[in-house]
């Protein structure tokens, strides 16, 4: 008799150790990967800084900011406003700018750096890359966002308060160490607008 019941209530642990197993393994397998999961979070979290990324440079084509950044230059010194060149690096350096500051408010309370960056066609034919805001080298979670813009001869150059000069990009002479005059037929150069993000 004692041997009959300890049989039975070993195989009610088996068969309640069955049970537990199944119920596991069948949640495990409904359980639905969320945006918010460990292998999607990254994605995320770069989409989110795109996004934002994209967002400023379209406010700062609506309000003028865009245009005034890629002429933001020092005729006399030959290089942009208050740099020795090389871009824009410290925070005082980059709130001369509207596009620099809208990209502070937006990214730097929230732990995430950005380079700016002007592509171009050079005299070869080719692309070149200048730096307009640089704040670090990316991480390998860097987002993107680029805008475009169309550089005529007859748009002018900015002057430290963000205002226009008499002279234009196609009369300066110190200029085209920025940009260089890409054809002859009035459109000074494509210049393609390029903000780099990180989580720093």
């Amino acid at each position: 008799m004692v041997t009959v019941r300890a049989q039975a209530h070993t195989l009610e642990a088996i068969a309640a150790g069955i049970v537990v197993l199944a119920s596991v393994v069948f949640a495990l397998q409904v359980t639905a990967v969320t945006p918010l999961s460990a292998s999607t979070a990254s994605q995320h979290i770069e989409n989110q800084q795109q996004a934002s990324a994209a967002g400023v440079l379209d406010a700062s084509r609506e309000n003028g900011a865009l245009d005034a950044a890629v002429t933001y230059w020092d005729e006399t010194n030959g290089t942009l406003h208050g740099t020795s060149g090389g871009g824009y690096t410290t925070d005082a350096e980059v709130e001369r700018t509207t596009l620099g500051r809208m990209l502070l408010d937006t990214f730097e309370a929230r732990g995430v750096a950005f380079n700016v960056y002007f592509t171009y066609t050079a005299d070869t034919g080719s692309f070149a890359r200048q730096r307009f805001i640089y704040r670090g080298e990316p991480s390998d979670n860097a987002a993107t966002a680029a805008t475009t813009v169309m550089l005529y001869d007859d748009d002018p150059l900015y002057d430290a308060n963000e205002t226009p000069t008499d002279t234009t990009v196609n009369e300066s002479t110190t200029y085209d160490a920025l940009i260089p005059p890409e054809s002859s037929t009035g459109l000074y150069n494509v210049v393609r607008v390029e903000v780099v993000v990180w989580r720093m």
